[in-house]
């Protein structure tokens, strides 16, 4: 059952991708339009993935988001906390790597939604480049949300943080929030399955903006990582083993 309601939820998923994209074109001659546009898109696949799958989510510590211009940096598992960051925050401007910008309909969106592309591939000038449009965003008041890690890691794994969340805390002089989560339990990745559940959000306590480049890092992880292992460990002890050995389905 739970590999049909997977398939059935990737069906709305990416249809919704096909009609919600052609059906919003227009909306892509302005930003506020365009981000509209996005978050009536995120909301309808969260609302697909309850009803279908059984997989909600909770927030803790809302509290700590940032209403005006903010910085967060949000644990990267899965797809998913893309799309729930983009229903929770009022002008969502995410970090991303410049590839996604050249898709079809999901990147035309992201561009016109003001987002930061980083050419990893750019080396130093790379970070000049994110750095300048993370201050054009900042400027206007959104909220720009980096994945720390630079990639995906599984349930239960660490990977050393990468420099560019501490180089945007120090250019633009935000705090930096950092954000726990156990989506990885549930939403699995690789593989198609998505497993009933909760998974909780955990927004923490901001990290001041004149903290040094290496202690911000630190703070990061100390921060995020315990929080995520103990949110995992819930869920599992709630829902069972996570997802490995689920990509076969």
């Amino acid at each position: 059952m739970v590999k049909l309601r997977s398939w059935l939820f990737a069906v709305w998923m990416w249809g919704s991708v096909l009609v919600l994209g052609i059906f919003f074109l227009p909306a892509l001659v302005r930003r506020d339009w365009s981000l509209a546009a996005s978050k009536m898109w995120a909301h309808t696949v969260l609302w697909g993935l309850r009803a279908i799958c059984g997989l909600g989510y909770e927030v803790r510590g809302r509290e700590n988001l940032p209403r005006g211009a903010g910085l967060l940096a949000v644990k990267h598992q899965a797809m998913w906390e893309t799309l729930a960051m983009t229903a929770l925050l009022r002008e969502p401007c995410f970090v991303l790597k410049k590839e996604l910008g050249r898709l079809p309909l999901f990147g035309w969106y992201c561009r016109a939604n003001g987002f930061v592309f980083v050419d990893r591939a750019a080396g130093a000038k790379a970070l000049r480049g994110m750095v300048d449009q993370a201050r054009a965003a900042a400027a206007r008041g959104a909220q720009i949300l980096i994945f720390p890690e630079g990639t995906r890691t599984a349930v239960g794994q660490q990977v050393p943080y990468q420099p560019g969340v501490a180089a945007l805390a120090k250019a633009l002089d935000l705090p930096c929030t950092p954000v726990a989560h156990n989506a990885g339990v549930f939403w699995c990745h690789p593989g198609s399955l998505r497993r009933p559940g909760t998974i909780t959000v955990e927004v923490l306590a901001p990290i001041p903006a004149d903290t040094p480049r290496p202690a911000l890092i630190k703070g990061l992880q100390l921060a995020i990582e315990p929080a995520t292992r103990t949110l995992e460990a819930q869920a599992v002890a709630r829902r069972g083993p996570a997802c490995e050995g689920d990509s076969a389905a």
